[in-house]
């Protein structure tokens, strides 16, 4: 069991604070989704939670590749790949609209 001193320092890695940074990025996207959902009585996507989807998975990409972890690399560029072209239609929907 790690003690105090070391849970502290710990926490006082940069890096794991990028890391948390980059998951409360990714997690605001569900905030967003959430509140329109519930502003509008409907299910709502909204670009921004695309945007944010975006920058998320490119920020624990790079906290990915930092810790060389593999299963995390290819999963962040398959959700920015993914993500991205979920935009891409996105916008082309509110141009036909």
């Amino acid at each position: 069991m790690p003690t105090l001193s070391e849970i502290i320092e710990y926490l006082k890695d940069p890096w794991l604070i990028f890391g948390l940074f980059a998951q409360f990025i990714f997690f605001l996207r569900f905030i967003v989704q959430w509140y329109l959902s519930e502003k509008y009585k409907k299910i709502v996507i909204p670009k921004l939670f695309w945007h944010l989807s975006i920058l998320g998975a490119i920020l624990i990409l790079v906290y990915s590749l930092h810790r060389k972890d593999p299963v995390f690399i290819i999963s962040g560029v398959l959700q920015i790949i993914i993500f991205s072209r979920s935009l891409l239609i996105h916008k082309r929907a509110e141009v036909t609209v």
